[in-house]
């Protein structure tokens, strides 16, 4: 796989399976803009790549605000003229039983999950159309194809996610653009490492291969979707999960 001269943007870029795509793609000789809400880790990640030989920009992103998220596009536009390949894998979720879930909780899971990645491709969408190229990748999670005990709005988020992805890959295929989706499953990040112990214990011994993703496999599926060997694949669901999912 190639990326030279193509111009690829990552949220959720600062830490984690969105750190790991954006050095990956660098790696590959993308020219990767980095884009997250926390700005010194962001600044860092993009710096360290840059340190390595690769091309990296911080922009600094909420994927909750539309105001933000149009900034990023005319940024991006301004200064690359293109995009040629979005990978939205920011997201967020805490495991907690759906009776206890507040007002605050389920709007944040609702607008960082399934409304960020819409209004994302409401920004970007019609510059991709209007190139008549383009290749999206959207994160969801497994909890969004076969449900998480704990996770009930971010499993309906996500599972917005892969329908959103379904319908959006059927509008883009007539002007050359792809649209896939990769679902993670336990993956050994920040976030899940701020779960309790018993959960990851639990989640240990439900995954066949014993062991928890590494932000690194995550990504090499989001790079491949990403890349011209997936040229004949769009509107498709790829699990990374070790195999604690099993969808037909």
């Amino acid at each position: 796989m190639n990326f030279k001269d193509k111009v690829v943007f990552v949220t959720g870029a600062a830490s984690g399976i969105g750190l790991c795509t954006a050095q990956g793609f660098a790696e590959l000789g993308a020219d990767v803009l980095l884009g997250d809400i926390n700005g010194e880790a962001g600044e860092k990640a993009a710096a360290e790549i840059r340190a390595n030989g690769g091309k990296a920009q911080f922009i600094k992103l909420d994927l909750t605000d539309v105001v933000s998220i149009n900034a990023a596009k005319d940024k991006i536009l301004a200064d690359k003229g293109r995009i040629d390949v979005i990978a939205n894998v920011a997201g967020w979720g805490h495991i907690q039983p759906f009776v206890q879930n507040d007002d605050a909780f389920v709007k944040k899971v609702i607008a960082l999950n399934l409304l960020g990645p819409v209004e994302l491709m409401r920004a970007f969408f019609p510059v991709m159309i209007e190139q008549k190229s383009g290749k999206v990748v959207l994160v969801s999670s497994d909890a969004g194809r076969v449900g998480s005990l704990g996770e009930s709005v971010y499993s309906a988020a996500k599972g917005g996610v892969i329908a959103f992805t379904k319908a959006l890959a059927r509008e883009g295929a007539r002007h050359g653009i792809n649209v896939n989706c990769i679902c993670p499953g336990p993956t050994d990040t920040p976030l899940l490492r701020s779960e309790p112990e018993k959960f990851l214990e639990a989640f240990v011994k439900a995954i066949p291969l014993r062991r928890f993703g590494k932000p690194s496999e995550v990504a090499d599926g989001i790079i491949f979707m990403g890349s011209n060997r997936a040229d004949y694949i769009t509107g498709q669901v790829l699990s990374v999960n070790g195999g604690i999912a099993m969808v037909g």
